[in-house]
């Protein structure tokens, strides 16, 4: 099957017309993002339901998120990869999406992305961050992206600049690549194991803003390493022997 990869200069995703959009579930995993939680769950697209999936939080996120009208999944296993699985099995729509639960990110602009995938431009498709404002993206954060990037390119051909945490996807896909990793790697293993298995993969910018609150993980060196670290042992795994991406995508053209 051909992948096929956006380019540098791929346009953005802009907001997609509600009329006819396929229903999606949206996986938000969450760590004490109460103040966050109120804009990012406005956002959600109408009909679509929200997943949050609460990995420990003390700041009533859990209740909180519960009273604005998502549905709530507790992950006691701490991990962004065990949360954000989590919330992949619990989804049951035909499409998946994440979304980073703390403002940086717009998920009303994975409608977007749904009707791209539905329309037959790729299989799965990532937001490609552009930082808007000061201390959005920390130089630290985005030196580790970079590197991860150009290791992800010689290990799978894919010619790919970020490895956001906005993506969308079928379920059935997802499912299928059999996810293992259950921390800072499971972003990375997903793409590897959709590039493995013959699905194409493409990005898209999308607008990223300083998030709301502490950052677990890119707001400082130590949480930047481990998740480089987490992603260079993804990179080293062998390339699985997957079923090919389904044939029904077979004959998509190439994406604008």
């Amino acid at each position: 099957m051909r992948r096929v990869t956006d380019s540098s200069a791929s346009p953005p995703c802009p907001p997609a017309p509600l009329t006819g959009l396929p229903k999606a579930d949206i996986v938000l995993p969450c760590l004490d993002e109460a103040a966050a939680l109120p804009w990012v769950l406005d956002r959600i697209p109408d009909g679509w339901r929200a997943i949050v999936v609460d990995n420990g939080s003390t700041d009533g996120s859990a209740e909180l998120a519960r009273s604005l009208g998502a549905k709530v999944v507790t992950e006691d296993r701490r991990g962004f990869g065990a949360a954000a699985h989590a919330g992949l099995l619990a989804a049951e729509a035909e499409y998946v999406c994440f979304c980073d639960c703390d403002g940086s990110l717009d998920p009303a602009l994975l409608a977007g992305f749904v009707r791209r995938i539905a329309d037959g431009e790729c299989d799965l498709l990532l937001g490609r961050r552009r930082p808007e404002g000061r201390g959005a993206w920390p130089p630290h954060a985005r030196a580790g992206n970079l590197a991860l990037a150009r290791m992800l390119r010689r290990r799978t051909g894919l010619r790919l600049h970020d490895l956001g945490p906005l993506r969308a996807a079928r379920r059935t896909d997802l499912l299928s690549l059999d996810l293992t990793d259950r921390r800072s790697g499971y972003p990375l293993q997903m793409v590897v194991r959709a590039s493995d298995a013959g699905l194409r993969v493409a990005e898209s910018d999308v607008p990223y803003r300083p998030r709301t609150g502490k950052s677990k993980v890119t707001g400082t060196w130590r949480g930047t390493w481990h998740a480089v670290r987490d992603m260079r042992g993804v990179l080293r795994e062998p390339p699985a022997d997957r079923a090919p991406g389904r044939a029904a995508h077979a004959g998509a053209g190439a994406l604008r």
